[in-house]
């Protein structure tokens, strides 16, 4: 995906007494119509009718719904991948960046929060959401790689299937998307910290404890 433009759609494309909108704030207006209709329940008449612009103008800044989809499983996905990528300090170890990405993972959550609900309600019904689906599996097994090192190091459990623990771990991550919300009164840090220990407190090798 190439930089998001934030080109207005012109005046004379708008329908009255609607602010112009770019890019930028068409997707987020298109991301919340797919989280209250599900992306198969939405129609580019449904976004149409939202923005209150012509389908024409949407057309302006992208090729459809599709592309839309794209952007949204995108922004989420590039920074939970920014996350994994980054090593932290160069002496860390692996149950450390494991623990640091959980952590993280929590915070890029209710950062982008309806982007990661998209992402995370996708089927592979179209190419789209088969796209989005491809990369989550490169992050899952990304995820698995780093257990079976912390299991290796014996910082986590050797006894328990690195895939499976991964699976577990970013379930229980994901969860979040069904009750958390950022303006509610629970800071993310301490989300965040009480997830981190809570899990790892489980998944820590016993000689470790």
């Amino acid at each position: 995906m190439g930089p998001v433009s934030r080109t207005p759609i012109p005046d004379a494309a708008r329908r009255p007494g609607r602010p112009s909108y770019d890019r930028d704030s068409l997707l987020e207006v298109a991301v919340e119509v797919f989280n209250e209709r599900g992306y198969d329940g939405t129609s580019m008449e449904d976004l149409a009718q939202r923005l209150r612009l012509s389908k024409s103008s949407i057309y302006h800044h992208v090729a459809g719904k599709e592309e839309l989809l794209d952007l949204a499983a995108n922004r989420a996905l590039d920074a939970l991948f920014a996350v994994l990528e980054d090593e932290g300090e160069p002496a860390s170890t692996a149950t450390e960046r494991l623990e640091r990405l959980v952590h993280r993972s929590v915070e890029v959550l209710a950062a982008e929060l309806p982007y990661v609900t998209v992402l995370l309600r996708v089927r592979g019904n179209t190419p789209a959401e088969q796209r989005a689906l491809l990369r989550r599996r490169e992050f899952d097994h990304r995820v698995a790689a780093l257990v079976s090192h912390a299991a290796a190091e014996g910082g986590v459990r050797a006894d328990v299937d690195p895939h499976l623990a991964a699976r577990l771990l970013f379930g229980c991550v994901n969860s979040l998307v069904e009750w958390y919300r950022p303006d509610g009164g629970l800071p993310v840090a301490t989300l965040a910290g009480a997830l981190r220990a809570i899990l790892f407190d489980g998944l820590r090798d016993a000689a470790e404890r």
